[in-house]
C-alpha cells in the first residue's frame, strides 16, 4: 500500500493557515457537544446497572462519577485542541506525543470501537425499542449461533432490523452529504424534544413511586463484589458519555477557541450529565430495580419504553417508545456520517489505508470508507449488546487516557499555550482522568478478561498493521 506517514511537524499548528472560517460561537459549539453525547447508553444501560449494582443510589452515583470524569477529560482536550486548532483529535495528539504508529492506531481503534461497534450497539438498541410493538425484534428473541460469554454470537429479528437500519443509512450516506445532513438535522431536533418532553411529562403526570429509591434489588445479576462491579460498570457510563470531545474536531472553525472551547466543552458535558442523572431518576421513579433486571437473561434493555409504559400506560408508552426509537436513528445516522470522514482525513495525511481517501466522482463521498464501516457494523450486531458496550468502553478509554497523558508531555514544550482551566490545581485534573481510566481498566482486565483481550487485540493489531502494511512500503 503506497502511503507515506505524515510528519509530526505537518500535523500541528503549522497548518493553521487553512481556509476554514471561524464561524461557530459558544451556542453552536455547546450544541455540538450535547448532540454527540446523547445516544445509546442513556437509553439502554440502566437495566444492566440495576442488576449489577443492585442499588438506586449507586446507579445515580455512577452517572455522577462518569460525568465528573468526562468533564475532566473535556477540560484537558480543550487545551490540546487550542494548541492543535486544525487537528483531527486523538490522531494528532498521539502522533505528536508518541509517534506515527500511535496516530494510525487511533484510526484503527476509531474504525472498530469508535464507530462500527457503537453503530451496531445503537442499531440494536433501536431494535429493542421497536420490540415494544413486536417482541420478535427484542434481543432476547435472538437465536444462539455459536460461542459463549464474550465470544457468543446470535441472530434474530433484532439483528435483522439493526442491520437493515445500518444498511439504509450507509446507502444514504453514499449518495451525498446534503441529503444526509437534512435527515440528521430533523432527527437531532426530534431527539432533544423527545427527551425533554419525556422528563417534563414523566415527573408532572407519570404514575411512579418514590419508594423505588429505597428498595434494593432482590438478587444482583453480577457475582463479583459491588466495589469491583462499580468500576467495571463505569465502562458502560464511559460509552454513554462519549462525545464530550466533539467540539475539538472543529476547533479551527470556532470563534475565540481559547475561550470558547473550554466553556463549550465544560458546559455541554455538564448539561448532559444533569440530563442523564435526571433521566435515571425518572427511570427509577417509574419502576423498581427488580423489574429492570429480574434475571441475568431478562435485563430490560429498552429502559425508556418500559418506564414510559409504567408512567403513562401502554398506549402513551408506545408513543414514547416510537419516539425514542426515532432518536436512536439520529445516533446511528450521525456515526455513519462522521466515521468515514475521520478515516478519510487520516488517509489523506498518509496515516490510514489509502482506499479510505478515495472519493466517488459522482456523489463526492468517501464511498469505500462508508461501505467498509457499514459491513463491519452489520457483522458486529451479532455480538451481545452488553459485550459491545464493554468492548467500546475499554478500547476508547485507552485512546482518551493516552491523549490526556500526552498533555503532560506537551506542557513541558516551549511555546505551549496553557489554559487557566487546566492550570487550576495542575496536574490534578489530567491526573484524575488518567487515574480513573487506569483504575477501571485494571478491574476490567481482572473481571472481564475475554472482552479486555479483544480490546487489547484491537490495539495491538493496529500497531502490527501499521508496521507491516503502512510503514514498510513507504520506506521501501
Amino acid at each position: 500500500m503506497n502511503v507515506r506517514p505524515t510528519s509530526a511537524a505537518r500535523l500541528g499548528p503549522a497548518r493553521s493557515g487553512s481556509t476554514l472560517l471561524r464561524q461557530l460561537g459558544l451556542a453552536s459549539a455547546t450544541a455540538l457537544v450535547v448532540s454527540n453525547m446523547v445516544g445509546t447508553g442513556i437509553f439502554a444501560a440502566t437495566g444492566y446497572l440495576a442488576g449489577q449494582l443492585g442499588s438506586a443510589k449507586l446507579i445515580l452515583w455512577i452517572w455522577v462519577v462518569g460525568g465528573i470524569s468526562a468533564l475532566a477529560g473535556a477540560i484537558c482536550y480543550s487545551e490540546l485542541a487550542v494548541n492543535f486548532p486544525s487537528s483531527g483529535g486523538e490522531y494528532v495528539y498521539l502522533t505528536e506525543a508518541f509517534g506515527p504508529t500511535w496516530g494510525f492506531m487511533t484510526g484503527w481503534i476509531s474504525f472498530f470501537a469508535g464507530f462500527s461497534a457503537p453503530i451496531a450497539a445503537a442499531a440494536l438498541a433501536f431494535s429493542n425499542y421497536v420490540g415494544y410493538f413486536d417482541s420478535r425484534f427484542q434481543q432476547s428473541s435472538a437465536v444462539h449461533i455459536f460461542g459463549s460469554g464474550a465470544w457468543e454470537f446470535s441472530a434474530g429479528g433484532a439483528q435483522l432490523l439493526a442491520s437493515a437500519l445500518i444498511g439504509v443509512f450507509t446507502v444514504l450516506n453514499c449518495l451525498g452529504v446534503r441529503r444526509t445532513a437534512q435527515v440528521q438535522n430533523a432527527l437531532t431536533g426530534a431527539k432533544v424534544f423527545i427527551i425533554l418532553a419525556f422528563l417534563v411529562c414523566g415527573f408532572a403526570f407519570g404514575e411512579g413511586n418514590w419508594a423505588n429509591f429505597t428498595t434494593p434489588i432482590s438478587h444482583r445479576t453480577s457475582t463479583i463484589s459491588v466495589f469491583s462491579q462499580f468500576f467495571v460498570s463505569l465502562f458502560y457510563i464511559y460509552v454513554s458519555y462519549s462525545g464530550w470531545n466533539a467540539a475539538t474536531y472543529v476547533a479551527e472553525e470556532i470563534k475565540h477557541p481559547s475561550r470558547t472551547l473550554p466553556i463549550s466543552l465544560a458546559l455541554g458535558t455538564t448539561l448532559v450529565a444533569v440530563l442523564f442523572v435526571a433521566l435515571n431518576v425518572l427511570y427509577i421513579y417509574a419502576m423498581p430495580l427488580d423489574d429492570m433486571a429480574p434475571a441475568p437473561d431478562k435485563i430490560v434493555v429498552a429502559i425508556g419504553s418500559a418506564s414510559a409504559s409504567r408512567l403513562f400506560g401502554p398506549a402513551i408508552g408506545g408513543v414514547f417508545s416510537a419516539a425514542m426509537a426515532l432518536s436512536l436513528m439520529a445516533t446511528v445516522n450521525a456515526m455513519v456520517t462522521i466515521g468515514p470522514r475521520v478515516y478519510y482525513a487520516m488517509a489523506r495525511n498518509g496515516a490510514f489505508f489509502a482506499a479510505a481517501a478515495k472519493v466517488d466522482p459522482r456523489w463526492h463521498t468517501p464511498l469505500i470508507a462508508i461501505v467498509c464501516q457499514g459491513v463491519c457494523a452489520i457483522l458486529m450486531t451479532l455480538t451481545p449488546f452488553i459485550n459491545l458496550l464493554m468492548y467500546i468502553g475499554i478500547t476508547l478509554n485507552f485512546s482518551a487516557v493516552m491523549s490526556v497523558a500526552s498533555l503532560l508531555i506537551f506542557r513541558r514544550r516551549a511555546g505551549w499555550r496553557k489554559l487557566k482551566a487546566v492550570s487550576f490545581l495542575y496536574p490534578l485534573i489530567p491526573l484524575f482522568f488518567i487515574v480513573v481510566g487506569v483504575w477501571i481498566t485494571v478491574f476490567a482486565l481482572k473481571e472481564k478478561p475475554l472482552i479486555s483481550f479483544l480490546a487489547v487485540l484491537t490495539v495491538s493489531t493496529g500497531a502490527l498493521v501499521y508496521h507491516w502494511h503502512i510503514r514498510r512500503p513507504a520506506v521501501e
